[in-house]
């Protein structure tokens, strides 16, 4: 209630335009978690896990250097659990997207969903394909490629054993196809051309035609032979 033109109780008001006031709406706890993760994933994807300091993320978030300890415990605990996030996000996809069709389906829809990541969670792929000191409990760039590649493995194995190939070599080559994705994906993160569905027609293209042609017992025709 007002008194003489003062406002008693314990409401939490500001002054708003006009002269009136207006009650502040204070974040929950997880409101607040979100926030920060949202801010330390801008300030990571721009200036990298070493570049970014408690102190911007707290500035940024409008909100002490406390509260940032107090929900991850310090620039390290936000950093995994942002990389965490990244990591499911993109395995959920890709994985996702491996559903039934014929297998130069599966390769295309493999590539778009990386690029769709890429495209969509651009913030959140630089983080991931960025070396900081704390990869180690987060997982690494290279250790999700390796998750997805074990989805194409098993596709790739029942491809092979269908055809009369040794079924054993398809976790190589489900590495090689997978790897060559992710790096075609990390150079278009940048130049972004041509389009996307050129992108990943074009890996199809190179990933499909190389496999039709596999040969069951591959040869070297170099002088080097070990």
């Amino acid at each position: 209630m007002a008194i003489d033109g003062k406002t008693t109780g314990n409401k939490d008001l500001t002054p708003a335009s006009g002269g009136r006031r207006t009650r502040r709406v204070r974040m929950t706890g997880a409101e607040r978690r979100e926030q920060l993760l949202d801010v330390g994933r801008t300030l990571f994807a721009e200036r990298g896990f070493e570049g970014t300091s408690v102190e911007e993320i707290a500035a940024k978030a409008g909100v002490s250097k406390p509260v940032v300890y107090e929900h991850f415990g310090g620039k390290e605990g936000l950093y995994a659990v942002v990389v965490d996030r990244e990591m499911r996000q993109l395995l959920t996809m890709v994985t996702g997207a491996l559903t039934a069709g014929h297998p130069r389906e599966l390769l295309e829809q493999a590539a778009f969903a990386l690029l769709d990541y890429i495209e969509t969670f651009t913030d959140g792929f630089r983080i991931l394909v960025r070396d900081s000191p704390v990869a180690q409990s987060t997982g690494t760039f290279a250790s999700l490629i390796s998750d997805i590649a074990t989805q194409v493995e098993d596709i790739l194995g029942l491809e092979f054993k269908a055809r009369g190939f040794d079924p054993k070599l398809a976790p190589l080559y489900a590495q090689a196809l997978v790897g060559m994705v992710a790096l075609t994906g990390q150079w278009w993160l940048d130049v972004r051309k041509p389009k996307k569905a050129e992108v990943a027609a074009h890996l199809v293209n190179l990933a499909w035609h190389g496999l039709d042609g596999l040969e069951p017992r591959p040869r070297l025709v170099g002088h080097r032979k070990s």
